[in-house]
């Protein structure tokens, strides 16, 4: 299950299988996140992080951007705007893991940017696309800032932020755990 070096990400059945069980792993921890209402955690891209570590950032990339087409047309219309972000998860990801491997210093200084850049990515789409209301648990601190004199974008990145850097970072550190728990043999020559 050897990937070769220069090759397009998915040019294996094992890379294949990983970036399908990325987007499975999305959804189903991104859905029990939301139905147990875990406050501060998502998990919707433990998937992408983990595609993106082993196979790269274009792969990381297109499993993220794969996982909200696929969720927008079985459950909810509205996550398919927001694969801007998990595409970004994705290449922001692979690149720091492709350049400085993925440590424990590594997934925590990723999980970090990840948790900035997300929501600045998804604040925008959240306030152009339905008002700053998207249905999640975040909605009520956002209706409270607004109501509280904040402007819209202020009121819908504070929750987001406060969330992103809980749910980034654990997220990315789950997946650095994982990873240094699983064989060599299944990581592509990832280590």
């Amino acid at each position: 299950m050897e990937l070769q070096k220069k090759a397009a990400p998915f040019s294996s059945t094992g890379g294949m299988i990983y970036a399908s069980l990325g987007v499975v792993l999305n959804i189903v921890l991104g859905t029990l996140a939301q139905t147990l209402q875990i406050p501060l955690l998502f998990l919707d891209t433990v998937g992408t992080i983990f595609v993106a570590v082993v196979l790269g950032p274009f792969a990381g990339a297109l499993t993220g951007g794969l996982t909200n087409v696929i969720q927008g047309m079985i459950t909810n219309p509205r996550t398919i705007p927001f694969a801007l972000v998990n595409i970004a998860i994705g290449l922001i990801v692979g690149f720091m893991a492709k350049k400085y491997g993925f440590k424990f210093k590594t997934a925590l200084i990723t999980g970090g940017i990840v948790a900035v850049v997300a929501p600045l990515i998804g604040t925008p789409i959240a306030v152009v696309m339905y008002g700053g209301v998207t249905g999640g648990g975040t909605d009520i601190i956002f209706a409270w800032l607004l109501a509280s004199g904040q402007r819209i974008f202020t009121a819908a990145f504070i929750p987001r932020i406060t969330g992103n850097l809980v749910d980034k970072i654990g997220s990315c550190l789950l997946v650095w755990y994982v990873i240094r728990k699983m064989p060599p043999q299944y990581l592509f020559g990832k280590r």
